[in-house]
């Protein structure tokens, strides 16, 4: 694993290419997306209004939904989660009242290294977006892995609707 370049978020039509998701979920569409891009609603760390993106989910069990900052720590969604982590996500049309809980290094790690023999083109696009080369082994995606924030959503109890 190498670092080719440090990407920032998109700008101008790629951002408007980037979230055109949300208007799928906005529209009652987000079912077409299927269970693995969920629509985070957090809020502005700023602004403090209600704010949306659309994120991978990574992984998903009993313990949560698991999504990477795909543009690092900068990215806005991940920057307001962690000034406030109650947020909600949307898979499909169920709706969860979430707590963010970022993964430290070792935990994103492990994450990555079981996400690339799954879903081995979206590891590397994901890989390509942060700005890292990779020649597909094991020991890069968890190099990349200790690099990336990870974000585990958390289910607060009994917080479940369905749209």
């Amino acid at each position: 694993m190498r670092i080719v370049n440090t990407p920032g978020p998109p700008t101008g039509l790629r951002r408007m290419l980037w979230r055109l998701p949300i208007r799928l979920y906005r529209m009652g569409l987000g079912p077409l997306l299927g269970r693995r891009i969920m629509l985070l609603t957090h809020i502005g760390r700023v602004s403090g209004q209600p704010r949306q993106a659309v994120i991978e989910v990574i992984e998903h069990g009993e313990h949560g939904y698991v999504a990477a900052s795909g543009f690092g720590p900068r990215a806005d969604w991940y920057r307001n989660v962690m000034k406030t982590p109650n947020v909600t996500v949307q898979i499909g049309g169920r709706i969860h009242q979430v707590t963010a809980i970022p993964l430290s290094a070792d935990e994103g790690a492990t994450v990555m290294t079981r996400y690339a023999p799954r879903h081995p083109a979206a590891a590397r696009r994901l890989c390509k977006i942060m700005g890292f080369a990779v020649d597909g082994g094991a020991e890069d995606y968890r190099e990349v892995g200790r690099r990336i924030p990870f974000v585990r959503f958390t289910p607060r109890a009994g917080r479940t609707t369905v749209t």
